[in-house]
This record gives structure tokens, sequence and C-alpha cells, in this order.
């Protein structure tokens, strides 16, 4: 019942804001009666396609919950640019409104309706087509270094790749994946990081798609913690997959990597949210520790949720790798990730720790980014004086 609810909240709120952009748009678009018909007309088949599209994954029919979710995610895209650019157009209108008001003839308040109510459509169509290209291609790789005091000589240099937020489901498939893993294998790492949200679905309907993963290689071994999506979609067997393509899932657990003489404590959790799925893996960054040596002061967390940098700088760790915020993924939405999370995007420092948030080497939702861009991280420890 709570899960209904909320679908029919989305919905109606959906519907809401389709009706207040057609209302603002539409009777002051410069076409002819036929044009504004197909405003009409394309804003009933979004309003009707993107509650599909969201709940596609739950589909058991193939290929159609797969077309579902492209048309669905690619008309959201859109709307989601038309909507934020009919809020400004708006606020820009009443500005022009005040001037007219206190200056008469100035302005020619029907020319800039017209006019504004065109550019709202031509820029969305713009921005949809930018974040959409964007979103598709393959992830870059971003370079950061991260300076540790005390950090042993033969650590100076250590590679840990990060991998975040994949989203392998309905519009990310095999190819994608498989194109990020030759990217990963190309950097020689030292280790690799998967730190949560792989997937979008069930390992029936993925675990084909999954499977390039199992070909990621580096000097000491590839990790994996949990993120949020992987509860959606039956944690339990997507661990066991995960494990059995040769990917080593840390929950709550820690190993030591033993590097040209030194030692580093490498630790990851669960998700921050995962005791509400399962009370035997509720996220526990000082438990991780637990048994390991304490003459070994270098220890990386793996988290999927930066939430968990508290607990982790009082658990006494180095560095942390979180994922879960996809750096907001299309503008102005990571100005609200901080009403939930610490750290959006980037290197940050709390207290003693280094908490590093990639952007995402996927998307989630719309395939679309606008003002973050996806990445592959190659995190280089580095000695500091």
């Amino acid at each position: 019942m709570p899960r209904l609810s909320f679908l029919v909240r989305f919905i109606a709120i959906g519907v809401l804001l389709h009706a207040y952009v057609g209302f603002r748009l539409i009777p002051e678009l410069p076409v002819p009666a036929a044009g504004k018909w197909i405003a009409v007309l394309w804003l009933v088949l979004s309003v009707l396609f993107i509650p599909p599209g969201m709940l596609a994954r739950r589909f058991k029919r193939q290929p159609l919950g797969d077309w579902l979710a492209w048309i669905g995610m690619l008309a959201m895209g859109f709307f989601s640019s038309l909507l934020m650019l009919t809020i400004v157009r708006d606020i820009v209108l009443a500005s022009a409104m005040t001037v007219a008001a206190l200056w008469a003839n100035v302005i020619d308040l029907a020319v800039w309706r017209a006019d504004s109510a065109a550019a709202v459509v031509v820029l969305a169509f713009v921005a949809a087509g930018v974040g959409f290209f964007n979103a598709r291609r393959r992830a870059r790789v971003r370079n950061v270094d991260v300076p540790i005091r005390d950090l042993p000589a033969a650590l100076d240099g250590f590679t840990i790749v990060q991998l975040s937020d994949i989203h392998v489901g309905p519009t990310i498939k095999h190819g994608y994946v498989e194109a990020i893993v030759r990217a990963v294998n190309q950097l020689d790492a030292d280790m690799i990081a998967i730190t949560g949200d792989v997937v979008d679905g069930s390992v029936a309907h993925l675990a084909a798609h999954t499977a390039p993963l199992g070909t990621l290689h580096a000097r000491h071994g590839v990790y994996l913690v949990t993120g949020n999506h992987e509860y959606y979609s039956g944690a339990d067997e997507w661990v066991a997959e995960f494990r059995r393509i040769g990917l080593t899932v840390l929950m709550n657990q820690h190993v030591v990597i033993e590097h040209a003489g030194a030692r580093l404590v490498l630790a990851g959790v669960t998700d921050f949210s995962g005791g509400h799925f399962d009370p035997a893996h509720r996220s526990d960054p000082a438990g991780a520790l637990r048994g390991a040596p304490e003459d070994v002061d270098t220890r990386v967390l793996l988290a999927h949720q930066p939430r968990s940098a508290h607990a982790a700088a009082d658990a006494g760790f180095t560095l942390q790798l979180s994922g879960h915020t996809h750096g907001g993924q299309i503008f102005p939405w990571n100005f609200l990730v901080r009403l939930q999370q610490p750290f959006t995007a980037g290197l940050d420092q709390l207290d003693g720790l280094w908490v590093y948030t990639s952007r995402g080497t996927g998307y989630w939702g719309p395939p679309k980014r606008l003002g973050a861009p996806s990445e592959i991280t190659r995190v280089r420890l580095v000695g500091a004086s």
C-alpha cells in the first residue's frame, strides 16, 4: 500500500506539472492551431508514458519493458527541461511586466510572451539532446589525488579506480558496461572499488548485462559494496551473483592489502539504508574494522552514501569513497542533494577524514546529464607533509 500511495501521488503531481506547463506555454506559442494541438497531445502522452517508464524494470515481458522505459525516460528527460525553463520564463515575464507597468511602451509584452514560449521549447530540445549525449557516452576518467599524512612511502602513488552508480537496467545494457570495463582495465589500477547501485532489476533479467564486470582486473582485486538500488532489486541474490563472477563483496567487513612491503586496510559497508530492508544488513563502519591491525593507519572505507562519513570519521578511517548522489545528474537538482547528503561531488574533508563522492559512472532514470558529468575515478594516494 505505501508504494501504491507513492505512485498515486507521483502521478497526480506529474499531471499538475504538465498542466502548469501546458497552460503557461501552449496558448502563447507562435504556431498555428494545429501546432498547439500537437503540443497538447505530446503533454498527454508524456503524462501517460512516464509512470510506466519508471516501473519498466518490474515488467516481466521483454523487450516491452525496455521499450516503455526508453519512451518514458526520454519523455521525462525532455519534460524536466521544459518545466525548469517554463519556471524561469515566468520569472522573467514577471520582471518584464513590472518594467512595462513602470515605463509604458518600453516592452512589447505580447512579443515577449510569444518569443519566450518558443524559446523555452527550443531550449528544452537542446538541453535534452546535450543531456542525452552526455549520459550515453562512456564516462571519462577523472584523476584525483588524495593527500594523506604519514602515508607509508610504498603506498605513495597507490591507485584505486572507483566505479559507482552504473545502474544497469532497462536503458543500460551489456555494451555500455563492456565499454566501461575496457576503459578501466587500461588504467592498470592497484585496486578497483565499486561503490554500489550497480543494478536496477533482477538477477534473472540483468545477469548477462553485468557479466563484463567479472572481467575487471587490478593488482589487488576488485571490491564491491551494496547501494540502495541493490536492495530494491534483491540484494542477497545480487551479492551471490557478484561473488559468482569473481568480485569481492564487503559487507561490514575488511581486508588487509599488502603492497610493496606496506599495508592498507580496505573496508566496506552495506548501504546506509540497508538495515531498513534486512536488519542483518545494517551499515556498520566501526564493525567493519573489527579485528583490523591497529598498527595500520591507512584505512579506506567503501560506503555507497556520503552520509556514512560521520560514522567513518568516528571509526578512524582515512578516506571514504562514495557515490549515490550522481552529482545531482541534471542541473539544478544538484542543489537539492545537499538536503539529504553532506557532500554532493568531489573531494571534501570531515575532521580527519577525506571523502570522495563520485558523480557516478552511469545514470538513473532519464538518459540525461547536465552539469554533472559521469566519471570513472582514478584516486591516487599521495603523501602530505
